[in-house]
């Protein structure tokens, strides 16, 4: 049994794809899931599962999502230990971290060809991608307060990557990675 977090794009954001968490763990349960755990309300899945078994599960779980959201919004998933590989990586080292930047992590739906030369910039929302995963999998970025708010990487990233993608702040992900070390059965 192998423990897996799946990230979901586009679920609970500005009124779209609006889902209960019990409603996603039980989608989660149905497909074949064990120990699921959902973190906050933008659909953050932990779960077990045989690794084996993991094409199956998301093919049952795109079939659950699309009747319970009336679409198939993405799941981008990561093993325990690719979660805990990117913690570990401290993508924000080099960043002055404060009250006037916000660091995301951007999930990618696969690695981006070809890979871009970093730092990748966006002036006029103030954003800066920093890294990218040795995998590709994942980007790091940060966004400087600008006229009162930060700027969101996610549709930038999938500009200029040409893939899909979903973002959690910082804080999220370490809570999650925080959460998969305990195991399922502190979760």
């Amino acid at each position: 049994m192998s423990q897996y977090v799946a990230f979901m794009r586009a679920i609970n954001v500005a009124g779209h794809a609006s889902v209960r968490m019990t409603d996603l763990r039980g989608v989660f349960a149905a497909a074949g899931c064990r120990n699921v755990t959902t973190f906050i309300q933008s659909g953050n899945v932990l779960f077990d599962s045989p690794e084996r078994g993991i094409p199956t599960i998301l093919r049952n779980l795109r079939g659950h999502l699309r009747r319970l959201v009336g679409d198939e919004p993405d799941i981008l998933l990561r093993t325990a230990e690719e979660v805990a590989g990117l913690l570990a990586s401290a993508p924000f080292r080099k960043i002055r971290a404060g009250t006037g930047v916000k660091l995301y992590v951007v999930f990618l739906s696969q690695a981006p060809h070809p890979r871009p030369r970093l730092p990748l910039l966006v002036p006029k929302e103030a954003l800066e991608v920093v890294g990218i995963a040795e995998s590709g999998t994942c980007s790091s970025s940060a966004a400087r307060k600008k006229n009162g708010s930060f700027g969101f990487p996610n549709a930038f990233i999938e500009k200029e990557l040409g893939v899909s993608a979903t973002t959690r702040n910082w804080t999220t992900v370490t809570k999650v990675a925080a959460l998969v070390s305990q195991g399922p059965a502190k979760r």
